[in-house]
């Protein structure tokens, strides 16, 4: 596809447009830091110059979308409370930045936790053979933000990067070109470990931030959300944990000898999680990490050796 013509307009448009966003924005109960942030993709601008409004005197900007296509989406952002970053076409993620589309979840800050808590495991694994080399799963990669973070942690490691969605595995595909680790993940198409079943017993590690909310409280969730990412990614069942008690039973059929099991779960899931490691069977050292909130958010054991 052919790259698109910048779009050129004045330094005072441009400013007198950012003033009516902000304006609309807090009149609509939406962060007003938002206006600026998307600033800085659709135009280029960066913080201090939109701090200083010096680009008000400039005879011209160069913007990614016209100034009617750039309103036309803010008035979705206001009134549909479609999510900026899907506005921008981009998230920062850990020190990426990552491509989305309504094909996929927004990728949190919350999960960039699992990144560490597999170095870490790694760390701190008894097996004798080591981690953090061989193969390691993204399991529903979406974005393909979990598979990156462990490409660039696990420099010797190769990274299989898995979802049931065509349209997520192509965004996830083009994160991995443009990041320049496309050489280092793998990509395929299906259900959990399914398309992996050639690999059975051979995989480090397995990280997954699954689909974990009770169907019942999906049109609870802020409009952002449940209007507009895709209910693939957040649906869990009844109970949020349908994908999760999938993992954790299919799981050591492919990990190998003190592999790693790491998931991101739900707040008030983590002592069921844990409960239904225990009663597998399979699983040692099982442990629940809290993020940055104090909420317990993250899963982690290792297959029994």
């Amino acid at each position: 596809m052919a790259e698109q013509q910048p779009k050129i307009v004045s330094g005072l448009q441009l400013w007198q447009w950012r003033h009516r966003a902000i304006e609309a924005a807090y009149a609509t109960d939406i962060p007003a830091k938002e206006v600026d942030w998307l600033l800085q993709e659709v135009a280029g601008l960066d913080r201090l110059t939109l701090r200083l409004e010096s680009f008000k005197d400039w005879a011209q900007v160069q913007m990614q979308l016209s100034l009617e296509e750039l309103d036309d989406l803010w008035q979705r952002r206001l009134n549909d409370r479609l999510p900026v970053q899907y506005i921008a076409g981009v998230t920062p993620w850990r020190r990426f930045k990552i491509a989305v589309s309504r094909a996929v979840l927004i990728p949190r800050p919350e999960t960039e936790y699992l990144i560490d808590l597999a170095v870490d495991a790694i760390a701190h694994s008894d097996t004798k053979k080591p981690l953090h080399s061989g193969y390691w799963a993204d399991l529903g990669t979406g974005s393909g933000a979990i598979a990156l973070g462990l490409a660039d942690a696990l420099p010797a490691a190769t990274i299989y990067a898995v979802d049931a969605s065509a349209e997520a595995l192509a965004i996830a595909q083009t994160n991995a070109e443009n990041l320049g680790l496309a050489g280092r993940i793998r990509f395929a198409q299906g259900s959990w470990w399914e398309p992996l079943a050639s690999l059975k017993n051979q995989f480090s590690g397995m990280v997954s931030n699954p689909p974990y909310i009770p169907t019942s409280i999906l049109p609870t969730l802020q409009p952002e959300v449940i209007n507009h990412e895709p209910h693939l990614a957040l649906d869990g069942g009844a109970d949020g944990l349908d994908c999760i008690r999938h993992l954790i039973e299919i799981s050591p059929n492919y990990l190998q000898p003190g592999g790693v099991w790491l998931i991101e779960m739900m707040a008030g899931q983590a002592e069921v999680v844990r409960e239904l490691l225990q009663t597998q069977g399979s699983y040692c050292n099982i442990q629940i990490y809290p993020d940055l909130a104090g909420i317990e958010r993250f899963a982690q054991a290792y297959l029994k050796c």
